[in-house]
């Protein structure tokens, strides 16, 4: 399995917004505190943003801020955000794979593997992530 930079950058500044919900932060911030390239989180977030999962604003005061609860973001979302597909074959979906015999029984694998991983991503929150005391619920204005 191939867990992608992309998956793994956006869920970093994900978890950098959730530590402090209630006041934005700047792409540059989050590239600095999580060691990530400035350019390649900029077209991330610009993924996140469009799901959903990050809002912006413009200017002095502006920044980032989760697009929705932390309790309500999962892992899952944002490889899907980020990725499309959880699980490709050589960039195809799973969905429709099939060998003929004595294969025919690896696709089955495959997709069994592919709904494991879902299954723990899904039921993975950013809330579960953030260690003890940091982060909170807050509306979506981001106010407390």
């Amino acid at each position: 399995m191939h867990i992608s930079a992309k998956a793994d950058s956006a869920a970093r500044a994900l978890l950098e917004l959730a530590r402090e919900p209630s006041r934005p932060l700047t792409c540059e911030a989050i590239a600095s505190s999580q060691q990530i390239p400035f350019r390649f989180l900029k077209s991330v977030v610009g993924e996140l943003r469009k799901a959903g999962l990050v809002r912006s604003q413009r200017g002095c005061e502006g920044g980032y801020w989760l697009g929705r609860p932390a309790d309500e973001i999962t892992l899952l979302d944002v490889a899907r955000a980020v990725d499309g597909e959880l699980i490709t074959l050589r960039g195809q979906s799973l969905a429709g794979l099939d060998y003929p015999t004595p294969a025919s029984r690896l696709p089955g694998v495959w997709r069994r593997i592919e709904a494991d991983a879902a299954a723990l991503l899904g039921a993975t929150t950013l809330t579960a992530l953030l260690p003890e005391g940091a982060g909170g619920r807050v509306d979506q204005r981001g106010a407390a």
